[in-house]
């Protein structure tokens, strides 16, 4: 599966700012023997001959974009709405079930129940979209809000398999 996620990096320039997230984004795929592997690989959008991944999967994204721009602005909103989508359809899935299911239901995960709390508590992975300088996931408004107080702030965007 691919999908797209983002790096919210304090950087100078469009290629320092891809530096500094292409360092996020190998701490998520685990490329040094203390970082966990989250995701299979990534593909930022400055790589070309991709054929199933990055601009060849999601068009011409930006490489890299400020944040305080209308093309970062529109990376931005679609990260964290993808986030905030992503954690309201498993908040909703254990909302309905954690009622109807049995407590064995729930241990063999019926439907899917325990794969949607684990997503729920993520701090990286498929459910989250967005990621701060240490590979973060960026799961709630005050962490975002946080991070977006940072100045020289980018976002960069990545295809990632998992």
């Amino acid at each position: 599966m691919h999908q797209l996620i983002y790096a919210l990096v304090e950087a100078p320039t469009e290629d320092s700012a891809l530096a500094e997230a292409r360092m996020t984004f190998d701490r998520l795929v685990g490329a040094t023997p203390h970082d966990a592997a989250v995701f299979d690989y990534y593909v930022t959008f400055d790589m070309d001959g991709h054929s199933t991944a990055g601009r060849d999967r999601w068009g011409d994204l930006p490489v890299a974009a400020r944040v305080d721009s209308m093309e970062g602005q529109a990376l931005l909103e679609r990260g964290w709405n993808a986030t905030v989508a992503e954690f309201e359809r498993n908040l909703e899935k254990i909302r309905e079930s954690i009622c109807e299911y049995s407590t064995a239901d729930v241990m063999r995960d019926r439907n899917l129940i325990r794969h949607a709390c684990y997503n729920l508590g993520a701090y990286h992975g498929p459910s989250l979209y967005l990621y701060d300088r240490h590979g973060d996931g960026i799961r709630d408004p005050d962490h975002l809000e946080r991070v977006l107080d940072t100045r020289e702030l980018w976002i960069v965007p990545a295809d990632v398999h998992y």
